[in-house]
C-alpha cells in the first residue's frame, strides 16, 4: 500500500506538469485545480501538509515552535499541549495519531524533535523530513539544552523555514540550509573592507592631526609665548618643571628682565579725558561672586545649611602649591621618565621616544650652594641638556651639574629643573617589553586570540603591568590560559590583563582566551601601562658634594618611568 501511495503521487505530479506543459513544485497540484482523474482519486491520499515544527522538553514544556499554515496561536497551542498527554510509557513510537492531526517525533537526549502533520499526510515524507529536522539542530547547537536552544532559537527558525515552506517539503539537504541561513554576502565583505580602511585612514589623519597640533605648541613654547614663573635672586632658574615644556631644543625660560626693563620705562603723564556718561540698551554682565553671595544669604534666610558649600567655594578659587614629598632628605633629587611607543601588530617600530627630566628641591638655605654627580652609563647616543645657569663644561668634563657662578646658590624650597635628556628610536631593540597579538578566526564566526609579553631589557623592574584588549561590542571572551591575572570589563569592552610585577627572573608569559562574533581586527590597538623604579636612559645620582670643601652632602633621590602612551597597532 505504501508503495502505491508513492508511485501515485509521483504519477500525480507528472500528470499535471504534462497538462500545464511547465515544470512546477509539487504545491501546484494542491493549490490549483487538477483535471487529472488520476490526480483528483489520489490527491486526498498524496497531500502532505506540515502545521508546524517545534522542539520540547520530555515532561512537555515547548521550548519554541514554528508554525508553517495559517491557524490561530491558541490551536496551535492547544496541540502542542495535547502531545504529552498522547505519549504511552514503555513503548517506542515514532508517531502518535488523533483524529484530526498526526504527531511525528524524535528523542535528542532530554528533548523531543516535533513534528504536527495532517492525517493526510505521507508518514514516510514526514519521517524523512523529521529526520532532517533532527540534522539541523546540532548544526546550531553546542549541547541539547534548553538554553543552548534558547540562545539559537532565530537560527533555528530560519534552518526551519529553508526546509518548510507554506506547509510543504522543500527539495534542500543539510549543506544547502547551511549556506541559506549563512547569507554570505561578496557586496557586504566588500563594504566591510571599505569601512574599515576609511576608519583606518580615518585614524592616520586624526593621529597626524594631533602630532601636528602638539608640534605647534611645542615651537610655542620656544618662541615664549607662554609665560613661566622666575625666581631673580637664585640665579633664574623657572618655576615651570612640567615634562610636557621639554623639547629638542628648548631652554629653561627665565623672565626677570622683562620685570627690570618694564620698571625702568617713564610712564606716561597722559589722562584720557572721561566721556559723559550716558544711557545705554547694551546687556550687562554682573559679578558671578556677588551673585552666588546673594543666591547663598537667600538659601540661609529659608533655613538651608550651606555652610560647608561656602567654604568649599571659597577654598577652591584659592591657588594649592603642592607640598614637599615625604620621606626626603634635605636634598632630594627625582628622575623621572616619560615613555611613548607605538609598534606594528605586524612588528616594526613605528615611534618610540623617551623624555626625562631630573630637578632638585632644596629644603634648607645651608646647603644651597653644591654640585650633583651624574652616573651616566648609556651607550645609545641619548641628548642631554642642561639648565642654561648651568656650568656646561664641568657636567661634559666631570659629569657634576653646578652653577655657572659658584657664589649663587640653588633656589630654595623648589623643584627645580637641572639636567633633562631625550631619546628617539625606531629600533626593535629599544622596546623595553614587547606585545605579541596573534588573533585567528576559528572558522565559527569567532576568533581565538594568543597574546604573549617579553621583557627585554632585563635590567628593568616592571611594576604594575596592565595590558589593555579591546573586545567587539557584547563580546563575552572565554580565557583558557593566563599567566597573572584578568578582568572582564562588559560596559567598557575591554579585557585587561595586569601583572604584579616583571623582571629578569619573570620575564615572559602568556594568554590564550577565545572571543565569538568578532574579527582580527577588533583587538587592536592594544595599550600598556607600567611603572618603574630604574631609569630607561642608565642615568643615576652617585654623590651630592658641598662646594666650599667637596665634601659629601646628604640626599634622597628617587626614579620614576612612566609610559605616557604604549600601544599596539
Amino acid at each position: 500500500m505504501k508503495s502505491v501511495v508513492i508511485s501515485c503521487c509521483f504519477q500525480c505530479r507528472l500528470v499535471h506538469c504534462q497538462l500545464r506543459g511547465t515544470h512546477c513544485v509539487p504545491t501546484s497540484c494542491r493549490t490549483r485545480r487538477c483535471f487529472s482523474i488520476k490526480a483528483i482519486r489520489f490527491l486526498s491520499v498524496c497531500t502532505m501538509v506540515l502545521i508546524a515544527a517545534a522542539v520540547c522538553t520530555k515532561a512537555g514544556k515547548v521550548i519554541f515552535s514554528r508554525q508553517f499554515v495559517e491557524m490561530t496561536k491558541a490551536r496551535i497551542e492547544g496541540l502542542l499541549s495535547a502531545f504529552p498527554k498522547l505519549m504511552s510509557s514503555g513503548k517506542q513510537h515514532t508517531f502518535v495519531e488523533t483524529e484530526s492531526v498526526r504527531y511525528v517525533y524524535q528523542p535528542l537526549d532530554r528533548l523531543y524533535m516535533l513534528l504536527i502533520t495532517t492525517k493526510a499526510s505521507n508518514i514516510l515524507e514526514d519521517l524523512e523530513t523529521l529526520r532532517l529536522f533532527s540534522r539541523v539542530i546540532p548544526e546550531y547547537c553546542h549541547s541539547m539544552d534548553e538554553a543552548e536552544i534558547l540562545d539559537n532559537s532565530f537560527n533555528l527558525i530560519f534552518a526551519f523555514d529553508e526546509i518548510v515552506a507554506l506547509g510543504y517539503r522543500e527539495s534542500v539537504n543539510l549543506a544547502q540550509i547551511r549556506t541559506f541561513v549563512e547569507m554570505d554576502s561578496h557586496e557586504e565583505k566588500v563594504y566591510q573592507a571599505v569601512r574599515q580602511t576609511q576608519e583606518r585612514e580615518a585614524k592616520n589623519k586624526m593621529r597626524e592631526k594631533a602630532k601636528e597640533l602638539h608640534r605647534q605648541k611645542m615651537e610655542n613654547a620656544k618662541r615664549g609665548i607662554k609665560g613661566t614663573g622666575s625666581f631673580g635672586g637664585s640665579g633664574g632658574f623657572g618655576a615651570n618643571n612640567s615634562l610636557s615644556a621639554i623639547g629638542g631644543g628648548s631652554n629653561f625660560k627665565s623672565g626677570p628682565e622683562s620685570s627690570s626693563v618694564s620698571s625702568d620705562v617713564p610712564r606716561s603723564s597722559y589722562t584720557p579725558l572721561s566721556k559723559p556718561s550716558m544711557p545705554t540698551k547694551a546687556m550687562k554682565l554682573t559679578n558671578k561672586g556677588r551673585d552666588v553671595e546673594s543666591f547663598v544669604e537667600s538659601l540661609k534666610s529659608e533655613g538651608e545649611n550651606v555652610a560647608a558649600a561656602a567654604n568649599k567655594t571659597s577654598s577652591s578659587t584659592q591657588k594649592i602649591s603642592a607640598p614637599p614629598p615625604e620621606n626626603t632628605d634635605v636634598i632630594h633629587l627625582r628622575l623621572e621618565e616619560r615613555m611613548v611607543v607605538e609598534v606594528g601588530r605586524d612588528g616594526g617600530v613605528r615611534n618610540l621616544e623617551v623624555q626625562g627630566l631630573a630637578s632638585l628641591r632644596i629644603s634648607d638655605e645651608k646647603f644651597g650652594r653644591v654640585r650633583i654627580c651624574v652616573d651616566n652609563k648609556d651607550q645609545r647616543g641619548i641628548q642631554l641638556q642642561t639648565h642654561p645657569n648651568v656650568d656646561k663644561e664641568l657636567f661634559k668634563i666631570k659629569s657634576q651639574i653646578g652653577m655657572k657662578n659658584p657664589a649663587k646658590p640653588f633656589p630654595i624650597s623648589t623643584d627645580v629643573g637641572v639636567l633633562k635628556w631625550r631619546f628617539h628610536s625606531t629600533d626593535e631593540s629599544s622596546v623595553p617589553l614587547s606585545i605579541n597579538c596573534w588573533p585567528s578566526e576559528n572558522g565559527q564566526g569567532g576568533c581565538d586570540v594568543n597574546i604573549e609579553y617579553e621583557l627585554e631589557h632585563t635590567h628593568l623592574e616592571l611594576n604594575e603591568v596592565c595590558i589593555t584588549i579591546p573586545l567587539p561590542i557584547g563580546c563575552n571572551p572565554v580565557v583558557a590560559e593566563c599567566d597573572g591575572e584578568y578582568n572582564h570589563d562588559s560596559r567598557k569592552n575591554v579585557l585587561t590583563w595586569s601583572m604584579p610585577i616583571l623582571d629578569a627572573s619573570n620575564k615572559s608569559g602568556s594568554m590564550e582566551f577565545a572571543a565569538p562574533n568578532s574579527n582580527p581586527d577588533d583587538f587592536f590597538p592594544l595599550q600598556v601601562n607600567f611603572v618603574s623604579k630604574q631609569s630607561y636612559a642608565h642615568l643615576k645620582i652617585t654623590e651630592v658634594l658641598n662646594v666650599d670643601d667637596d665634601s659629601p652632602a646628604k640626599f634622597s633621590s628617587d626614579t620614576g618611568l612612566f609610559t605616557s602612551k604604549y600601544e599596539i597597532v
